[in-house]
């Protein structure tokens, strides 16, 4: 069998404002995680080693051990040798951030390609995860809410293990970019999401919305209660929401390329 390798680098952004703050290291380690480890569920990629680079806005040893200590067991339960690592202190920046490039080896690499026909699973996010914190501290100000130190689901053990039984067409970590991004999987089709499932956006979206976003600004910016996207054949889509947390959630048709979304917070459609 032919095997690739692929690396895939990120870290939580404006986020690790709020951890740094509030000292939730741990959830901070498992969004650095999940940025990555989600990512390289598109791939459907095993990953094996990481190297991180944490950067903080001042000395704080307790912080660096706490961090340290949490990404070794993260990794430890799922054999992921870590490799190097750096930590800096700048004194310019605000919060922390945990930068991390993680590589993995694909085992048999298919397109990720949404396909005429396809159903359109989602799988829920946990709320917020890392993106979109521009905009909220914008609507919030200095305001704190729990969600803003939520951390990210990580997918990937879900999708590697559907991997192995179904044939996923098309997939889409629903983070920068939100449901824009859904146009990577598709050419001449279109994909419409409809209101018509269980997956509704959690409070925390609903708060943002009644704060002045505009329905398109939502989706193109949150993940609006779904963190991951599914598209597959009609016969496998049955079986796949009996096994995981997900709901069917659209399908994908004929078209030029479009994004269609019946908004859950008006009776709005957009289009992207």
């Amino acid at each position: 069998v032919d095997e690739f390798e692929i690396e895939h680098v990120d870290g939580i952004g404006t986020k690790g404002l709020y951890h740094w703050k509030k000292r939730t290291f741990k959830k901070a380690v498992l969004d650095a995680l999940a940025m990555n480890l989600n990512d390289l569920a598109l791939e459907r990629a095993v990953p094996y080693k990481l190297t991180n680079h944490i950067s903080i806005q001042q000395e704080d040893k307790e912080a660096i051990l706490q961090i340290i200590e949490v990404l070794s067991e993260e990794c430890k339960e799922r054999k992921i040798a870590i490799t190097g690592g750096e930590t800096s202190i700048h004194n310019n920046m605000q919060g922390l951030d945990i930068s991390l490039t993680i590589s993995g080896f694909i085992k048999n690499k298919k397109p990720n390609q949404a396909q005429v026909g396809d159903i359109i699973i989602g799988i829920p996010s946990s709320g917020l995860h890392s993106n979109g914190f521009t905009k909220t501290r914008e609507v919030f100000g200095d305001e704190f809410r729990e969600d803003f130190v939520k951390p990210t689901k990580i997918y990937l053990d879900d999708i590697l293990d559907l991997n192995d039984k179904y044939n996923i067409h098309g997939m889409m970590h629903i983070t920068g970019g939100a449901y824009t991004k859904l146009r990577d999987i598709i050419r001449d089709a279109d994909i419409t999401i409809n209101k018509n499932h269980n997956l509704h956006p959690q409070q925390i979206f609903q708060e943002l919305y009644q704060k002045g976003i505009s329905d398109e600004e939502m989706y193109k910016t949150f993940n609006c209660g779904i963190g991951f996207i599914l598209s597959v054949s009609p016969k496998d889509a049955d079986k796949i929401i009996k096994e995981i947390d997900a709901s069917i959630i659209g399908k994908v048709t004929n078209g030029a390329g479009k994004i269609k979304i019946e908004s859950m917070f008006s009776d709005k459609q957009i289009e992207f």
